[in-house]
């Protein structure tokens, strides 16, 4: 693959390219509609929603502005006035203090295969964020949450990618490379079988926790959404709170991530393990919904909406319908224990009855060995590949990996190259 990504590269493009800043409507549309250019004979491209891209540079949508953030994005036009590119550049004000020097990011990348138009995007970029006091940048990132928009898919393009996450060429990795931009940390997307069977030994796990009165499995219910708000906020903070590079998440943020998924949201893909009446575990799944979206287009406006309307009710009595397991943890007091194991099992018929088949576990970064340990445990491949790079703009600096979680950045330092770094889960 990265014989052929490089041998895409042969320059068959005048490099006469010029940048024009996002400033008018007309600049808007063209941003969201001219990567399609780069995708004549992918099937399993899937743009993403327009609405939710226009979303991340909108102050009135993304909080990250009122809160000291920055950007700016531009338009790559060839020779003939053509948007045949773009990229954004911002500042995320939250990430700054986590940083040892400030860090800025890239998105919303797309380019021609020729390198000479990679690099006129890149040093834009660099420009920018140096001019606002950026001494690195990392990229393709999100100006936002690292649950979307998220790093450049390099490996399996074999497969639709999930909702939310972009689907990019092969050539572009190399573009990006070779303009000296290294591997921060990647990340995986895992494949499984909802039907496979679980090993005996994940089998003698589940049921140690078969009969126990304590302890109880059940999936949300769309009736109730402040019970499944407090409950997801409660196993999150828990499990994810305190690790550097994972968002905190407030009650307010998890009703208002449980009102915003109330349209695709299937009850009975969302679980939780209860200690008595406090949840322990949780495994929050959403559909698959670009299986949807590959049918309607990216523009939910009106008509669109009408159209993934009509298209979700078929989708719904598909019997192969793919499944995104997006949010998995286990607070302290139960890791390790197999109290997921037993939720996971006794969920899964229910999935099957569902009509889902293949199942996704959605973003995880080679910084969190023991998620991916639990990936493996399950008996889940690694379906696709996504990187996040950096580069730091003093050319001197020594370059170093994202920090493993539970490790320090000194001890990553040393073992970066025996310990590949992975997610947000």
């Amino acid at each position: 693959m990265r014989i052929g990504a490089r041998a895409a590269l042969t320059s068959r493009f005048v490099p006469s390219y010029s940048l024009q800043p996002v400033e008018t409507a007309a600049h808007r549309r063209a941003f969201l509609t001219c990567p399609d250019q780069h995708y004549a004979g992918h099937p399993h491209y899937v743009r993403p929603n327009d609405q939710e891209i226009e979303a991340v540079f909108n102050p009135a949508h993304n909080k990250l502005f009122a809160a000291g953030g920055q950007a700016a994005r531009w338009l790559l036009l060839d020779a003939a006035g053509r948007a045949v590119g773009r990229i954004a550049a911002f500042i995320n004000p939250t990430i700054q203090a986590r940083e040892e020097v400030p860090v800025g990011g890239f998105g919303f990348f797309e380019c021609p295969p020729d390198p000479a138009a990679a690099r006129l995007l890149l040093e834009e970029a660099r420009r920018w964020l140096a001019a606002h006091g950026m001494q690195a940048m990392d990229g393709p990132v999100n100006f936002g949450d690292r649950d979307r928009f998220w790093g450049l898919h390099v490996e399996g393009h074999d497969r639709l990618p999930s909702y939310a996450m972009f689907y990019h060429p092969p050539y572009y990795r190399a573009l990006l490379e070779d303009e000296g931009l290294q591997v921060y940390f990647r990340q995986f997307t895992y494949y499984m079988d909802v039907k496979a069977p679980l090993s005996p030994r994940i089998g003698r796990l589940a049921d140690a926790f078969a009969n126990r009165p304590d302890i109880r499995f059940a999936h949300a219910r769309r009736a109730d959404p402040d019970r499944l708000a407090r409950d997801l906020h409660r196993v999150y903070s828990l499990a994810w709170g305190r690790h550097d590079g994972v968002s905190t998440l407030t009650l307010d943020q998890a009703r208002s991530l449980v009102r915003k998924m109330k349209l695709v949201i299937d009850e009975k893909i969302i679980w939780f393990a209860y200690h008595h009446d406090e949840a322990v575990a949780m495994l929050v799944a959403l559909p698959g919904l670009n299986q949807i979206f590959q049918l309607t287009g990216p523009n939910l406006n009106w008509w669109g909406k009408l159209k993934f309307l009509v298209e979700k009710w078929r989708w719904e009595r598909r019997r192969d319908k793919v499944v995104n397991a997006v949010i998995y943890g286990v607070v302290p007091g139960f890791q390790g224990t197999g109290v997921d194991v037993a939720m996971c099992q006794t969920a899964r018929p229910v999935f099957e009855a569902r009509g889902y088949t293949d199942g996704e576990l959605v973003w995880i970064g080679d910084f969190n060995p023991k998620m991916m340990a639990v990936c493996r445990a399950f008996g889940a491949v690694v379906c696709k590949t996504h990187h996040t790079y950096r580069q730091y703009f003093d050319p001197v600096r020594p370059f170093e990996r994202s920090p493993i979680i539970g490790r320090s950045r000194k001890a990553d330092a040393g073992s970066a190259a025996a310990s590949p770094p992975t997610s947000d889960q």
